[in-house]
């Protein structure tokens, strides 16, 4: 019997796929995904407006979806928290499964004083405590940015939805729960806007793949004023973000 998972004409995909996180076959994402942290995101984003939409992975629950967008092919997959879950999910759309293009759509804490819940950034590039870029072996440090294509188009969805929204340096930290009381103030007077944990190994992955990653991340915490949402406002209710990523498909 011939073996179904045979890629062997596929660049980089030989015996790789399914792999050990996701259960799709090669063909089954889009060339663009979008990619929240939380799987269920993902699924609120294909039934409100995907169609056709069809579930590709489930693997650990961390779901995926592909169908179209005003006619055009776009996957939707949970990427999980943090920089090794973004690194692996990343990792392996971009080199086993043919994707060009990750728009990352997540939530943020707000350092700047002039960005508030619902508020829209667009990161240019992503700072972070990590030590993820020390497995490229570089002789240097890496500043990882967003691809300037995906950016303007994005700056320019923003601008005509009349959405809220700031362009610049974030944060990608490894810590959520840090006992450092100092440690967003250093940043902060750095001039970063937002914290979060996935975008800069997103843009680390691209780089190195040849690929497109931009982040975009809805305000839904001001760390200096205490003001929060819920889990589920974060799962159902960033939509003018969601929106402004599939204009970019």
């Amino acid at each position: 019997m011939d073996n179904p998972y045979d890629y062997t004409d596929v660049p980089n995909v030989a015996q790789q796929i399914p792999t050990p996180h996701i259960s799709a076959l090669y063909g089954d994402y889009a060339k663009t995904v979008l990619m929240p942290g939380d799987p269920l995101r993902a699924k609120f984003i294909a039934e409100k407006y995907l169609i056709g939409a069809k579930l590709v992975n489930e693997v650990r629950g961390m779901l995926g979806f592909t169908g179209t967008y005003k006619g055009k092919p776009v996957s939707v997959q949970g990427s999980g928290m943090g920089m090794p879950s973004m690194g692996i999910y990343s990792y392996e759309l971009f080199n086993f499964y043919g994707v060009e293009s990750i728009i990352r759509i997540g939530s943020t804490g707000s350092l700047a004083d002039d960005l508030n819940i619902g508020d829209i950034v667009i990161s240019v590039g992503a700072c972070t405590d990590s030590n993820y870029a020390l497995s490229f072996g570089l002789p240097g440090v890496f500043a990882p940015t967003a691809d300037y294509s995906l950016l303007e188009r994005a700056v320019r969805a923003a601008s005509a939805k009349g959405a809220r929204f700031k362009t610049g340096n974030i944060l990608s930290t490894d810590v959520f729960y840090g006992e450092t009381p100092d440690a967003m103030e250093k940043w902060r007077d750095m001039g970063v806007l937002a914290v979060e944990m996935e975008t800069a190994a997103l843009y680390m992955n691209a780089a190195r793949a040849g690929k497109k990653a931009l982040g975009l991340l809805t305000v839904a915490d001001e760390i200096y004023t205490g003001k929060s949402t819920t889990s589920e406002q974060r799962q159902n209710s960033f939509t003018e973000m969601m929106e402004i990523a599939l204009e970019l498909i």
